[in-house]
């Protein structure tokens, strides 16, 4: 019986060596290397299928015409508005996320929409037809054209593909598939790696709109090799907290689109709804304002957001401190600190700082700076901001306030749902005044602290 050969890939780079060693060489990533068995001309002569890409013919960039795709709806507007607007053909998407947070529902309730309208291929490798038909029952959607498979080797699949020449597949999810050409288990990097890479030549090829739906590790990455990510075209996360009924899908890589698009959705009981006003899911509704609430206006992509930041300023009893920060980076937080202490005069040494986005959206631009500041001063005073104030910008260590993008679609956002009065840095101060909002310019930490003060008879 024939010696089963062995090799040890990188699960970062996809990198492959013929013996296990601690660092890899290609991306210096430590205790990387798997083990995973090859047939043993599987590496030598891979066997290309024949929707293999056809070798194209080297020519000039002014020479080549550039053709713009047509998009066509997904049959959900908030998912379009993460894909850049729509589907493309030949588009290659890879969705991950949480095991039981929707991407499954999704992309059925997407596809069932589509399906009336055009061919669309459903391959599924982790449920049976039977549990997709009573999910689709549950969801209310039934008497549709959808065709499903349940198969995971990837040869039978792409004869599927060639046989029936879908206009969008879904595959649910990569990680199930594998390939006769490789001896390694499904969801080895090995398998992953090849079964994506045949399919992205298929789609490519055939100009069939994929969709791969990915797992995640319990860090919350895509689990594979890193390469993974890099051939496909968009990368989408499904993000949200198992408590809460609200799903946020966000864009990281989009070749077809604005990268950090942010689509916002509701868990129903018929599955996934958008949110076509997601800034009131963001927006605590207090019946009297409080301390240590502060508004800020937030870009996604190109969706400006409002969301509440909340602060908790409390007398510390143990020598040292407590600094947490959810959905905002706790890095930039000791930093505003130290400019409240060095500009403001302001001293947090023996307070403990508690500060949140509300709503479970994280904020990673710092144009939230001002708000967290205000939000802080607001609860060590305990004296409120008042209603309706809005406020973006960012802090630098010498207490300058730094201009924000998209300044005025902010404060048209602001002003267009009911906000009155706002604090942005004078850099984005409108040339013409916005219609319903009273625009403060600041170019300093102390100018911001006294404008609150001063404007609002703030004590």
């Amino acid at each position: 019986m024939a010696k089963v050969k062995t090799q040890y890939q990188c699960t970062e780079c996809g990198a492959v060596f013929s013996k296990w060693q601690g660092q890899c060489n290609e991306c210096s990533a430590w205790n990387t290397l798997v083990e995973s068995a090859v047939s043993p001309g599987a590496a030598k002569n891979p066997r290309f299928t024949a929707l293999a890409a056809q070798s194209a013919q080297v020519v000039k960039l002014s020479e080549i015409e550039a053709e713009e795709h047509p998009r066509y709806s997904s049959g959900v507007s908030e998912f379009d508005r993460v894909l850049g607007g729509g589907m493309v053909p030949g588009m290659v998407v890879l969705l991950g996320g949480d095991p039981g947070i929707g991407k499954s529902t999704l992309l059925l309730q997407s596809m069932v929409t589509l399906s009336q309208t055009t061919h669309v291929l459903y391959v599924s490798g982790e449920e049976s037809a039977g549990q997709i038909a009573l999910r689709a029952q549950r969801l209310g959607l039934e008497n549709t054209d959808l065709r499903v498979l349940t198969e995971i080797e990837l040869e039978k699949i792409l004869a599927e593909i060639q046989t029936h020449q879908p206009r969008v597949l879904v595959i649910d999810s990569i990680q199930t598939l594998y390939t006769s050409e490789l001896s390694s288990a499904p969801g080895s990097v090995s398998q992953v790696r090849e079964c994506a890479s045949q399919l992205t030549r298929a789609a490519k090829s055939l100009g069939i709109t994929t969709i791969l739906v990915g797992h995640v590790t319990k860090e919350g990455t895509l689990a594979g090799p890193r390469v993974l990510e890099h051939i496909v075209d968009t990368v989408l996360y499904f993000e949200g907290d198992s408590q809460s009924s609200f799903r946020l899908i966000r864009a990281f890589k989009n070749r077809f689109g604005a990268v950090n698009e942010l689509g916002v959705f509701a868990m129903t009981d018929r599955g996934l709804k958008g949110v076509s006003n997601p800034s009131a899911l963001f927006l605590s509704q207090h019946s009297e304002w409080v301390a240590g609430s502060s508004v800020m206006v937030t870009q996604e992509g190109a969706r400006p957001l409002l969301v509440e930041i909340q602060a908790l300023v409390d007398s510390s009893h143990s020598p040292a401190p407590r600094r947490l920060s959810v959905g905002l980076e706790q890095n930039r937080l000791a930093m505003l600190l130290a400019v409240l202490h060095r500009h403001a005069g302001l001293a947090f040494f023996d307070q403990d700082i508690f500060i949140n986005a509300v709503g479970g959206v994280r904020i990673s631009e710092p144009a939230a700076d001002l708000a967290i500041v205000l939000a802080m001063v607001s609860s060590l005073r305990n004296k409120p901001l008042p209603r309706g104030l809005v406020v973006f910008g960012e802090v630098g260590l010498s207490g300058e306030i730094r201009p924000a993008p998209r300044g005025q679609e902010r404060l048209r956002e602001a002003a267009k749902l009911g906000f009155t009065h706002a604090i942005v840095p004078q850099a984005n101060l409108p040339k013409q005044p916005i219609e319903g909002i009273q625009v403060i310019g600041v170019d300093r930490i102390e100018k911001a602290l006294s404008a609150w003060r001063d404007s609002f008879d703030v004590a």
